[in-house]
This record gives C-alpha cells, sequence and structure tokens, in this order.
C-alpha cells in the first residue's frame, strides 16, 4: 500500500535490507543442523555412506603397502600370490568407493533440495506475517535477493561443502589412525604443522568473514537498484535518464564488484598457505621416513603406506581450508536468511480481542496521534466521525496524512495516542483479520497476478460464480472490454498485467472490489487511471452498489467527491475544514483554493 512520505525510508535504510543478526559460526551451524534434522532418515544415510566409501578408499594404502613388502629385495623374489590378491582386492575397494561416493552425492543433492524448500518455506512464512511497515523500510529487491541469492548460497554450501567437510573428517581420522599403527615417530611431525594449520585458518576466517558480509550486502543492494530500474524503464525514458541511471549502475556495480574482489581474494589466501604446510610436512615425512628405512626401523612397503596416507591426512585439511572461503560466503548469507526469518512479526492480537461481526459501519477517530518516528509527527489530535452509510472524502497536499488515516483505518500501523473505533469498539480490542475483512480496498497502485480475468476479480471471494464475477465486471463498465479478448473471462494476465492499460487494471480491481460483501470500502485515488466519463459512470455504479455502507474516498481529483456526505480538509496532519462540498465552497477557505486551483486557466 502507498504511504505517506516517511522519514525512515531512505536509500540506506532500504538497501541493507533486513537487518541480519550477526551470530557466532557455532549458533549458525547450530541453526543449519535443525533444518538438516528434519530429514533425518537421508542424513542418517548420508552419514552411512560417507564412512562407508571414506573406509573402503581408506584402506587402498594398506593393500600397496603389503604388495610392496611382498617383494624381497634382497632375494630378488615375489610373492606373486600376495601381489595379486593386493591388487584385487584394492581394485575392488576402490570401485565399491566410488559407487558409494556417487550415491551419496545423489542423496546430499536430495537433501540439500529438501532443506532449500524448508528455508525458502520459512521465510514466505514469516513475510506473510510480518507488518506493512517492514515492507515500507526495506527494498523489495533486496529481500528477493535473499530469498534466491542468500538461500541458494547456503544451500550449496550445505550440499558440497559440508559433504567434503563429513568425508574430510573420516579420513583424517581414519588416515591418523593408520599412520599411528605404521609409524608412531612419524605422527610426531604432525603435531607441529597441524596446529600451524588450524591456527592460520582459524585467524583467517576470522579477517574474512565480515568481507563476505559485506559482499551480500552490496549484491543485495544492487539487485534492489536493478529491480527498482526494470519497473521504472517508461518513466526513466521518458525524462531521457538513461545515461544518469546507467552511471548510478556503474557506481553500485563497481562497489559490489570490489566487495566480491576483496572478499574472494583474502578467501582464497588460505588454499595455498595451507598447501604450502603440507607440503613441508610431506617433505620431513620422507626425509625422516628415508632416516628410519635405513636404520631397519620401517619396512619399504610401510613407508610407502604412510606417505600415501600423509597424504591423504593431510589432503583433507587443504582442502577444507580451500572451502574456508566459501564457508564464510555460506555464513553471511546465512546470517541475512535467518535475519529474514527472525525479523519481528505483526504484533499478535490480544488474548480477549473480539472477532468484528455484524458491522455496522460507523467509524470515528477520536484525538488521533501518529508519527512514524516520535521527532516527527504526522497527525496531531486528529478526530472524525463517518456515519453507516455515508461518503467520507478525504482531501488536502501531499503531505497531509489522507494516506496516513487509511493505515490506521486498517490497523497496518497503530496509533500513538487517541483511538479509532468501528461500531463503538476500539479496533486494538478486535481481531485484524476480522477488522480488515469488514473493508474493501481499492488503491491506486494496482496489483494483478498470473492467472485469468475470472480469478483475478474473485481473489478475495474464491467461491464467487461466474454470474457473480460477470455481475460486478459489468458494474465496474470492463465487461464490454473483456468480452472482446478472445478468450473472454478466462484470458491470462501475467507479468502484473502488462498487456492491458492502467485504466482497464483498475477497472479489474475495482471489480474484484465489487464482488466482496464488506461493510466498508476504501477507495484511495481509485479511479486517477481512467477517463473522466468513465470515472463518472464508476462512481455511480459504486454508489448504487456500496449503498447503506461506509465509504472512504481519498482524491487528489476534487470534482468526483462532490456528492461526498462529509468532506475532510487535511493539511499538516490536521483537519483544517469539513463538510459536504457546497458549505466548503461558501466558506471560501483552503478547500475553496483547492478546488479553484484545479480549474484555473493561465
Amino acid at each position: 500500500m502507498r504511504t505517506e512520505p516517511n522519514p525512515r525510508k531512505n536509500d540506506d535504510l532500504k538497501a541493507q535490507g533486513p537487518h541480519a543478526t550477526q551470530h557466532s559460526r557455532g549458533v549458525l551451524l547450530k541453526r543449519l543442523w535443525k533444518y538438516l534434522g528434519y530429514n533425518r532418515l537421508l542424513l542418517v544415510l548420508a552419514l552411512f555412506l560417507s564412512v562407508t566409501s571414506s573406509l573402503f578408499s581408506l584402506y587402498g594404502p594398506k593393500l600397496s603397502g603389503q604388495a610392496i613388502n611382498a617383494i624381497d629385495l634382497g632375494k630378488g623374489a615375489v610373492d606373486f600370490p600376495m601381489v595379486y590378491r593386493c591388487v584385487l582386492l584394492m581394485a575392488v575397494f576402490y570401485l565399491l568407493s566410488a559407487i558409494l561416493t556417487y550415491l551419496l552425492n545423489a542423496v546430499m543433492i536430495r537433501l540439500s533440495k529438501k532443506i532449500s524448500k524448508q528455508m525458502r518455506h520459512d521465510i514466505f512464512e514469516n513475510m506473510a506475517r510480518l507488518p506493512v511497515s517492514f515492507y515500507d523500510r526495506y527494498q523489495t529487491g533486496n529481500i528477493i535477493s535473499i530469498v534466491t541469492y542468500d538461500v541458494d548460497t547456503v544451500n550449496q554450501s550445505m550440499s558440497s561443502d559440508l559433504l567434503q567437510i563429513l568425508q574430510s573428517v573420516v579420513t583424517v581420522l581414519v588416515s591418523f589412525v593408520m599412520m599411528l599403527t605404521i609409524a608412531p615417530k612419524l605422527v610426531i611431525i604432525f603435531l607441529f604443522t597441524v596446529p600451524a594449520t588450524a591456527l592460520f585458518t582459524r585467524w583467517l576466517a576470522n579477517r574474512v568473514r565480515p568481507m563476505f558480509r559485506k559482499r551480500s550486502a552490496k549484491l543485495g543492494e544492487l539487485n534492489g537498484f536493478v529491480e527498482e530500474m526494470i519497473s521504472g524503464q517508461k518513466t526513466i525514458r521518458a525524462y531521457g535518464r538513461e545515461d544518469a541511471v546507467l552511471e548510478r549502475f556503474e557506481v553500485k556495480n563497481q562497489i559490489a564488484v570490489d566487495a566480491y574482489t576483496m572478499a574472494e581474494a583474502n578467501g582464497t589466501v588460505t588454499g595455498p598457505a595451507v598447501t604450502c604446510i603440507n607440503n613441508i610436512s610431506l617433505t620431513l615425512v620422507c626425509v625422516f621416513g628415508a632416516l628410519l628405512f635405513l636404520r631397519g626401523d620401517i619396512l619399504l612397503g610401510d613407508l610407502s603406506s604412510f606417505v600415501q596416507y600423509s597424504r591423504k591426512f593431510s589432503g583433507p585439511i587443504n582442502e577444507v581450508a580451500n572451502i574456508i572461503a566459501e564457508l564464510q560466503s555460506a555464513f553471511a548469507a546465512a546470517e541475512r536468511v535467518f535475519g529474514l526469518i527472525d525479523a519481528e512479526p505483526e504484533k499478535a492480537d490480544s488474548p480477549d480481542a473480539q472477532v468484528l461481526e455484524q458491522v455496522d459501519g460507523q467509524v470515528s477517530l477520536d484525538h488521533v496521534d501518529f508519527s512514524y518516528v516520535p521527532e516527527k509527527p504526522i497527525i496531531k489530535d486528529f478526530s472524525m466521525l463517518a456515519k453507516p452509510g455515508s461518503l467520507t472524502a478525504i482531501v488536502g497536499p501531499t503531505g497531509a496524512g489522507k494516506t496516513t488515516i487509511i493505515n490506521l483505518l486498517m490497523r497496518f500501523y497503530d496509533v500513538d495516542g487517541g483511538a479509532v473505533r468501528v461500531d463503538g469498539h476500539d479496533i486494538r480490542d478486535l481481531t485484524r483479520d476480522s477488522l480488515r475483512r469488514a473493508y474493501t480496498m481499492v488503491l491506486q497502485d494496482t496489483w494483478l497476478f498470473y492467472g485469468t480475468i475470472y480469478e483475478n476479480i474473485a481473489y478475495g471471494k474464491p467461491d464467487a460464480t461466474m454470474e457473480d464475477v460477470v455481475r460486478a465486471a459489468k458494474a465496474a463498465k470492463i465487461h464490454s472490454y473483456i468480452s472482446r479478448l478472445p478468450d473472454g473471462y478466462n484470458t491470462i494476465l501475467s507479468d502484473n498485467g502488462t498487456s492491458i492499460s492502467k485504466g482497464q487494471k483498475q477497472l479489474l480491481t475495482i471489480a474484484r472490489a465489487m464482488l466482496l460483501d464488506a461493510h466498508m470500502l476504501i477507495l484511495d485515488e481509485a479511479t486517477s487511471n481512467v477517463d473522466t466519463r468513465t470515472e463518472q459512470q464508476i462512481q455511480a455504479a459504486m454508489r448504487e452498489l456500496m449503498k447503506d455502507k461506509t465509504c472512504f474516498v481519498i482524491a487528489h481529483r476534487l470534482s468526483t467527491i462532490r456528492s461526498a456526505n462529509h468532506i475532510l480538509v487535511m493539511r499538516d496532519g490536521q483537519v483544517v475544514e469539513q463538510g459536504t462540498h457546497e458549505s466548503l465552497m461558501a466558506q471560501e477557505g483552503f478547500y475553496h483554493e483547492l478546488y479553484q486551483a484545479q480549474f484555473e486557466t493561465v
């Protein structure tokens, strides 16, 4: 819903997106693990396949060492049966490991997709409960970036990085045990190299994580800007602002690229550094292993096996170090995702809230005060009374507080002082659902979804028959246009109805409102997109349809509200005049000035 200018809605705040709570890695992993827990069977299967495939693969070096030991270098004799047996077992084990790894990848892909689906479900479920003020503050493109890019980033990490870490843990543990059984003395080398690797990767992870957090934020800002510019292409071209928009895009694009480059450049330092440490450890293993062999403390086959296990032991550490950057990116994305999931929903109705039933339609605002921010009041000591079945028009210059009144009537925002009442009930004592169902709204900003014209008109009343929809369309003066379409009411509308004019879209939303049997109607400049003749026809049809129902109309074109029972003239958040059109014109006050200004000729 369009709102009055809000001091909080500045570009910086809109670009930031929902505030991402900066959790520790442990907290993020715990929350991500919760999503894994939703699919325990797949998780257990993945763990089994990972451990089993790793064990099959890790027994190969042991067999190769036995095959080498089967060669007696002094006598030049070879125990061929032992060699053949070891080679056959190695082939079988490696084949089984490959098959199990393939199955593991398939399971992890399915598991990650389920996690992605559940995560998007949780995001959208919470978004449906967020207050209107949330969407007033944050950029649509940035929110879309979280739902798509950030969720995919987390999903990719959980499907590939998590699998890699899981296999690495098994490989490191088994390799370490095997090395202990072969040559405990050589294992001492890793008591120095492994801590050095761990300390370095931890230091670098703490350094690059804020960089990846900034990268996600800047990408979201860029997406938000692109979304705004795409939706405003006609305006941009009409004002010849293509070059200016391109310049702004280049600036934002460069900022996003710089943030990406900085994060990736620092993140990729981990891999080469850890590789260097592992190569040093391998060199030490070869040197001291050769000395042990010369002393007769280790067989050549066992030394070969130890070297292979040392590579398998160091390899996963190196691989984990290489994905540290990806994990930091995933953590930054997870913070934004959980920031949206944790966004505070609209306050729940009080336990003793009443359901609004048998609505008469009397609406009153008693000494209402309201502000979007405390130091900048929008509405000050405002009172009004709309009797059942009356038509109340709210007029005034931009920023006077007209649409804010509608926000308060629908309880999109709560008043700071005073009270809004329907049939004598303070709306804070009513359930929001019953209150909002008592109204039908037609806004200046039309919204149509992908579907047939019938489905769009019947949106608020899914059980409506075709006859009901046709009757509403005729009342809204859109039936003849629909009848000329090849598929009539079954015509598909797509991309918010871009294939039809704004006036036709407005008429469809008016028909949608006419279909509902609500006791109160809100028109927020609802006829601004139609021509004067059609507007007069709609006004007549609307008055007949909404007979004995309370109506609120916001309009800049004062000629459309001359028949209103009551006109409220707002200026700077206060009602400066009120009465009928004739009485206000007779006063020759502010309303008279507004009315005459619309018909002045220069």
